[in-house]
């Protein structure tokens, strides 16, 4: 005979059970208010712990489902680095320790009789168990129909020992991923970034370091993150992986992997290599011609047009700003076009639920590229517009220095910053909030760039691209259509 009261928990355990499979998941979040944090349904719980100068640190925050795709955030190195993804609430709130010796064991609480808690284990074990075989079922079901009417299909969908070919070349993966819309696969990245050969070091910054590797004969670049950036990698490599953000003036990004050598763990982002370097060093070392001048400006206006832009669709992309627009976050391509780089402070924007993604790290933009709304901290964090008005006001900067580069009838200026003359060489907040807020100046434009068409038109986008208003300011796609007509004026005279 049936208990009733073990009906009754039975029935109460698989509604919960159902309950928290449909909604919103709340997980302990170390930098949020009220230590809290949510994500979707199918988010999960993170917490990490990684060993830093001899010390553990721990971070515990929300995975979105989006990032819940790049499995690799859930892997643990072996002695340096543990992380963990969980899928009830707050089961994260427990603190990692890399030596099993040092876990902390939750005290057990009076509750909940045996029968109990054998009921809470497997009543949801058993719900899980049928829908994972359910699911398998219904995959492998759809898998075998789709072989069977594609059987002789040239577009079938590549696996991955057809991507990892040995004749397959850097722009052949890129062309791959391209096609599938996101990222490669994890087995397919982790195998490429394991074969790479680290050759020199091309660049340093906050985050790290970059190298020059070589894979299959090939030049790539290896952003190498100290273990304090682990967000910034997390965040870059989500990013770079959007669905639908392939584009020809965005940075290639091939690979992402954690790398144990045994004393700390490596984070690594691989992407395409670029010999020119950045858009920073191309101009200390370079002048351009009015073409070049056009060319430069037209890509990176397409680049940063694309990431403005939403995509609606089952294959759509979210609208992203980048935040972080200067010339050593453009990389200047072989061919003179330029790609834009560096999207570990990129915002996006779900246009569904009006919500903007900021990622949760310490880093801010570059002081002397933020627009006045972020000098004197009265921007919008709310709307997702702001963001994207301050990264024209950057563009408008990094037109100036492109200007200065240009060589018409053999003049030319020397390269400097924006606000060189101005401000020190690594100014502070208030610095350039006097400068650009309070005296409202801005780079001085010379009065020979009148004389050309290309370069009065440059110059008068910058004004209309740095505004105190920023509501007033052009927008990506405005910019890029003023550049396109200076190109076919141009081809038209000639």
């Amino acid at each position: 005979m049936t208990h009733p009261r073990l009906n009754t928990v039975e029935a109460a355990l698989i509604f919960i059970s159902v309950a928290q499979l449909s909604t919103a998941l709340k997980c302990v979040c170390q930098l949020c208010a009220n230590n809290t944090c949510e994500t979707g349904a199918d988010g999960a719980c993170w917490n990490s712990v990684m060993l830093i100068n001899g010390k553990e640190e721990a971070v515990k925050s929300c995975l979105s489902p989006a990032e819940m795709r790049g499995q690799v955030f859930c892997y643990s190195s072996r002695n340096v680095s543990k992380r963990n993804c969980c899928f009830t609430d707050f089961c994260n709130n427990e603190t990692l320790h890399l030596h099993p010796g040092y876990v902390e064991r939750p005290s057990e609480e009076p509750g909940w009789g045996r029968l109990e808690l054998a009921a809470a284990i497997l009543v949801p074990s058993a719900l899980l168990c049928v829908s994972i075989l359910l699911g398998v079922c219904v995959v492998q079901g759809q898998r075998c129909a789709y072989n069977r009417a594609h059987k002789n299909d040239v577009e079938e969908p590549l696996d991955d020992q057809s991507l990892m070919s040995p004749d397959k070349c850097i722009k052949d993966l890129i062309y791959d991923m391209s096609t599938s819309g996101s990222g490669l696969p994890l087995l397919v990245q982790r195998t490429i970034a394991r074969t790479i050969v680290l050759q020199e070091t091309i660049g340093k910054g906050r985050f790290g370091e970059v190298w020059r590797g070589r894979w299959r004969g090939e030049d790539v670049a290896v952003k190498i993150f100290s273990s304090r950036d682990e967000r910034s990698w997390f965040r870059e490599a989500e990013i770079y992986q959007t669905i639908m953000l392939r584009h020809e003036s965005i940075l290639g990004f091939i690979a992402a992997d954690n790398k144990d050598n045994g004393s700390w763990t490596q984070l690594w982002l691989v992407s395409e290599y670029h010999e020119h370097g950045s858009l920073f060093d191309y101009l200390n070392r370079y002048t351009v011609s009015v073409d070049g001048m056009i060319v430069l400006a037209l890509s990176i206006t397409s680049g940063l047009a694309h990431l403005h832009m939403e995509i609606i669709g089952t294959q759509g992309k979210p609208a992203i700003a980048h935040r972080d627009i200067k010339s050593k976050n453009i990389l200047v391509k072989k061919n003179g076009t330029a790609v834009i780089a560096d999207l570990g402070l990129a915002v996006k924007h779900d246009s569904s639920t009006n919500t903007i993604d900021i990622p949760s790290n310490h880093r801010v933009g570059t002081k002397r590229y933020m627009a006045p709304e972020l000098l004197d901290d009265t921007i919008n964090m709310s709307s997702f517009e702001s963001f994207k008005r301050a990264d024209i006001y950057s563009l408008g900067l990094v037109f100036w220095e492109l200007a200065r580069r240009c060589s018409v009838r053999g003049l030319q200026e020397d390269f400097q910053l924006p606000y060189y003359d101005m401000v020190p060489s690594d100014p502070s907040v208030e610095d350039m909030r006097k400068i650009v807020c309070d005296q409202k100046l801005r780079p001085n434009i010379p009065n020979q760039w009148q004389s050309c068409e290309a370069l009065r038109v440059i110059g008068k986008l910058m004004r209309e691209c740095w505004y105190a208003n920023a509501a007033a300011r052009l927008t990506a796609l405005r910019v890029k259509k003023t550049v396109s007509q200076v190109t076919v004026l141009k081809d038209i005279k000639d």
